[in-house]
């Protein structure tokens, strides 16, 4: 497994791999706001983006990062390759480009908030809404500073 920066035609793979994933751990989302993100996601958001991939050895995408700054701005591994580490290498990655880094998880995606608590991240505040108004509440988080390796495995 290696991270790559994502060209252009990966954000077919990319997309793919956010609807999975969020069909997965984003019951809790209304088919129309679903449906709403969808198309923000598809046709705002990805193609405009710096896209960071964790790969297999065929060149696979199967999970992506994405920076705004500081801000971890998206997350999303495969469901298939869930619980493999795929998403502490992106982490890892995303603490290398931005030590501190931060990141608003949703409260209602029962992954999210154990996922970034394990590898050092602390709360810093929250929001009861998501960033277009809609009821699904943000937890924010920073990077307590200790290296995300060594906090996921106890260490």
């Amino acid at each position: 497994m290696q991270i790559r920066k994502g060209l252009p035609e990966d954000v077919p793979r990319a997309l793919e791999i956010w609807r999975t994933a969020v069909d997965v751990t984003h019951g809790f989302l209304t088919p129309e706001d679903r449906a709403e993100i969808d198309v923000m996601v598809a046709d705002e958001f990805l193609p405009n983006v710096e896209l960071w991939l964790a790969v297999d050895a065929g060149d696979r995408p199967l999970g992506f990062l994405v920076m705004d700054g500081a801000m971890i701005d998206a997350l999303f591994v495969d469901p298939a390759y869930h619980g493999r580490g795929i998403g502490t290498l992106l982490l890892d990655h995303a603490l290398a480009l931005a030590p501190g880094a931060i990141v608003d998880a949703s409260e209602q995606a029962s992954n999210a908030l154990p996922f970034y608590e394990a590898r050092g991240f602390v709360r810093t505040g929250r929001s009861e809404t998501d960033p277009q108004g809609r009821p699904y509440p943000l937890v924010h988080l920073r990077h307590s500073g200790a290296s995300a390796a060594s906090k996921s495995s106890g260490q």
